[in-house]
């Protein structure tokens, strides 16, 4: 029986771009499926109380150098080296997780495939709705329409309900992944949830 991998994902964390490949890797190993939940990142950091580890280990002598460090290790491990981080970050990705709930879900891998290049090795100003526009009629969206329904208030609303039951379920931070049942956080989790899969 196939096992599925549910990934708490929003495109703001540069975590979520370093885990993508990886993850995808692991998922095809075990013939596992990856299926994307979006939640706003922001809102998971207000409800939970939690905040950017930039931010909140900024007085904590050496961890942010230690971060870095680790961070550096990952691309080199994965071969991330087109990681770059974004000149806007932090930036709001409300309209792109509302694009991503208006698809169905067996086109969320490819719209997020198609977006995290742009976002994490190019610098994209994911507020620029020109250039965001063009990027996804290019890659086969129909961008008009992807803009429209990020107005419909049922989708507003389903993103605001992701994003309350992944705090509910345990979530406070991007990437978190559920096997089993069991929450997984950060691109760190990678052994562990192969191990999980190899159970």
């Amino acid at each position: 029986m196939s096992k599925t991998i549910e990934l708490i994902f929003d495109f703001v964390s540069p975590n979520a771009y370093l885990i993508w490949q990886p993850l995808k890797a692991l998922a095809e190993k075990h013939g596992a499926t990856v299926a994307i939940t979006p939640a706003f990142l922001g809102g998971m950091h207000k409800l939970t109380g939690n905040a950017p580890p930039f931010i909140r280990d900024a007085d904590v002598k050496g961890k942010n150098e230690y971060a870095m460090l680790e961070l550096g290790r990952f691309v080199k491990k994965h071969g991330l080296s087109k990681f770059k981080m974004n000149p806007h970050f932090p930036f709001n990705t409300i309209t792109l997780l509302r694009m991503l709930i208006a698809l169905e879900p067996a086109r969320r891998a490819e719209f997020i495939e198609l977006l995290l290049p742009p976002i994490w090795e190019d610098g994209l100003d994911v507020t620029d709705a020109d250039t965001l526009g063009k990027i996804l009629q290019d890659g086969g969206f129909d961008a008009a329409e992807l803009f429209a329904k990020t107005q419909d208030a049922a989708i507003k609303q389903a993103l605001i309900d992701n994003t309350e039951n992944a705090v509910a379920r345990g979530a406070f931070g991007i990437p978190t992944m559920y096997v089993d049942g069991e929450l997984y956080f950060g691109k760190e989790r990678l052994g562990q949830i192969d191990e999980q899969l190899s159970s």
